[in-house]
């Protein structure tokens, strides 16, 4: 069981996820965007930048602050951390207005790929003490016409009783709450784990410091992530919260959605029952 004490610093948590970007990202080379979108989008930015140092009437002091907090922030490894927190909840919006099916959000800073394969019905990898009250995890994926789609892939992380995640906290084993669950024949899966907790993202670096000079706070509400999957699928990348849990309406990566509330039932085991279905898409390849 993690303990106060080694709980994750930023420092290992953005080593740990650049590492895991570097890892899993698709490396675009600059050839590959074209230089008129390349001088669109930049050129939006630094505009952008641009208006708030003048409506802000920011001062030299101030911009010498905050171009040693950008340096601090990359020194520290923190840039997924940063820009998945801030930035990535607007891109996945944008997204999301070409796109039908089930409801996603931002894919966080720690994901780690290639995960035990686990069957339809499942318990994920956990300590033989693993704190926390149980949870199942049950539903069914479709299509958009509302036909199942037979072993579709189910890619689920979380954070333990405690808000830490296996890969990014010192103490967890690896692949602690991880695993792919291959939904049977009808589409269906049933999984076994613990309830998460809510976690804050770790203060004690560049990020953390932004956040208290803010007067912000840094927590995410209790949540389950998944990459939903299938061939001639577009993949699903979402988080499941639950109702009524803290910082549900007020997530300091702004990722909540309604339509993505869970409403676990106790159970007469001892075990909270949760149930929601997946719809994927056509992908564009398969559709055109």
């Amino acid at each position: 069981m993690t303990t106060a004490h080694d709980s994750p610093t930023a420092a290992g948590s953005g080593s740990s996820a650049s590492a895991s970007f570097r890892a899993t990202s698709r490396r675009i080379s600059a050839g590959a965007v074209p230089a008129e979108r390349v001088s669109e989008v930049v050129t939006a930015v630094l505009a952008g930048v641009h208006d708030a140092i003048r409506t802000h009437e920011v001062t030299y002091p101030e911009f010498q602050a905050a171009k040693q907090w950008l340096m601090d922030v990359g020194e520290g490894g923190e840039w997924p951390l940063l820009l998945d927190v801030f930035v990535e909840h607007v891109v996945e919006e944008v997204a999301a207005c070409s796109q039908l099916g089930t409801k996603g959000t931002i894919l966080g800073p720690y994901y780690l790929p290639d995960q035990l394969k686990l069957p339809a019905t499942a318990t994920l990898p956990m300590r033989p003490d693993e704190p926390g009250i149980p949870l199942v995890f049950t539903g069914q994926v479709q299509d958009t016409a509302g036909d199942p789609v037979p072993e579709a892939e189910l890619d689920i992380w979380h954070a333990d009783d405690q808000g830490y995640y296996s890969g990014f906290a010192p103490g967890i084993p690896d692949g602690n709450l991880r695993g792919v669950v291959v939904a049977d024949g009808e589409g269906r899966f049933e999984i076994g784990t613990v309830r998460p907790a809510p976690y804050q993202i770790p203060t004690d670096g560049p990020t953390g410091r932004l956040i208290t000079a803010a007067g912000w706070h840094p927590w995410r509400p209790a949540h389950l992530h998944l990459i939903v999957r299938a061939p001639g699928k577009r993949p699903i990348t979402t988080q499941l919260y639950f109702a009524g849990g803290d910082w549900l309406d007020s997530d300091v990566a702004e990722a909540t959605k309604p339509e993505l509330v869970l409403d676990p039932k106790p159970q007469q085991d001892g075990r909270l029952r949760a149930e929601y279905d997946f719809v994927l898409e056509d992908s564009v390849e398969e559709s055109e």
